[in-house]
């Protein structure tokens, strides 16, 4: 049935022991499914010479030369941009890897966006056994973490971001670029300004304090946080809206795995104002004297208008659509002049202002 609907490139190499469903599935020329284990795939899509070696996946899309190890267990709200990979074992869900990022293995990385770096041998990168802390102890996930931005990511020449093996980063975070998080450490706080190295303990002397589950404090951090993470979003939908459309190829192949990335940031769009609701409703439950709490109750009947993905995005710079014509993506982007890629990223960044205002 996939291959009568054209849905399975010719020559895409499918190894004993695969399951493959799904109306929206789509898998490009020179793909290799399952060379390390059985695989799993329900409604993903997948561009060229995308190597899954093992494990499940589905609402995923992996563009092309995406890698993933096998035990690979990533779920929807994923998209893996080109060449992004990930090694054996690893949790996706609510995770966007633009080009290049790489993790190691034994990860959980769920609800992030990772960008940084310059090409495949100078990428962000995450060690193994690295965890993204995104449930808290009072039971909501208002926890997306970004490294790095879409704004100057897109443009793929910033310095890349490297988080140690063995370590751990507690959502909502923000972490710059050329941040450098040395194996072993916990991370528990923003770091914004560019190029610093990040160390510290991780264990210590135990110690205990009162604390409620059910009251919060003040969030106004957590708040801001999810607002600038949302903010990026809505940038990325524009990007893929007016310049990835135009470097798209007119295949079938490309073209399935366009409108599923767009469906994918979408649902991460829609998941983050879930989880800020989730969150009012917690507030509205147990309120606390704090500013922060009442600013988001206020707020709460309006998260879904204010932050919900616009119809229609404000058209891109001509520096940036000139620049943009024609040409593969990654080479095209690369090229672009200074000029094109400033204007492009104010554009962006325009975007991410408008949203973050709204907090």
């Amino acid at each position: 049935m996939l291959n009568e609907d054209k849905r399975i490139a010719p020559g895409v190499v499918i190894h004993p022991g695969c399951r493959i469903s799904g109306a929206e599935t789509s898998i490009g020329p020179g793909c290799v499914i399952g060379a390390e284990g059985p695989v799993t795939l329900v409604d993903c899509q997948l561009g060229r010479d995308v190597r899954f070696n093992g494990g499940f996946a589905q609402g995923a899309v992996f563009l092309d030369g995406a890698v993933v190890g096998s035990g690979a267990h990533i779920r929807p709200g994923t998209l893996l941009e080109e060449q992004a990979s990930v090694a054996h074992t690893v949790g996706l869900k609510q995770t966007l890897l633009m080009p290049y990022v790489t993790l190691g293995s034994l990860i959980n990385f769920c609800d992030c966006l990772m960008a940084g770096g310059t090409g495949p041998k100078d990428h962000s990168e995450v060690g193994s056994s690295y965890i993204h802390f995104n449930f808290t102890a009072h039971q909501d996930k208002a926890t997306a973490s970004l490294l790095g931005d879409v704004p100057r990511g897109v443009m793929l020449d910033r310095p890349p971001i490297f988080l140690g093996g063995q370590g751990g980063l507690v959502g909502p975070a923000r972490i710059a670029y050329g941040t450098v998080l040395a194996a072993g450490t916990l991370c528990r706080r923003d770091v914004t300004t560019e190029g610093m190295l990040v160390f510290g303990q991780t264990g210590g002397r135990q110690k205990e304090t009162p604390y409620n589950l059910r009251q919060y404090g003040d969030i106004d951090r957590i708040c801001r946080n999810n607002f600038i993470y949302v903010g990026n979003i809505h940038a990325l939908a524009a990007w893929y809206a007016h310049i990835r459309l135009r470097l798209t190829p007119d295949d079938a192949y490309a073209q399935a795995c366009l409108a599923g990335a767009q469906r994918q940031i979408a649902a991460v769009a829609a998941e983050r104002v879930a989880q800020l609701e989730k969150l009012a409703g917690k507030i509205a439950a147990n309120p606390g004297n704090h500013e922060s709490h009442r600013q988001l109750l206020a707020l709460r009947p309006l998260l879904a208008e204010r932050l919900a993905l616009p119809s229609a995005f404000p058209p891109p710079p001509v520096e940036l659509l000139d620049g943009c014509s024609q040409g593969p993506y990654l080479e095209t982007i690369k090229a672009l002049p200074e000029a094109a890629k400033a204007a492009g990223t104010a554009w962006l960044q325009a975007i991410v202002d408008a949203v973050v205002a709204q907090w």
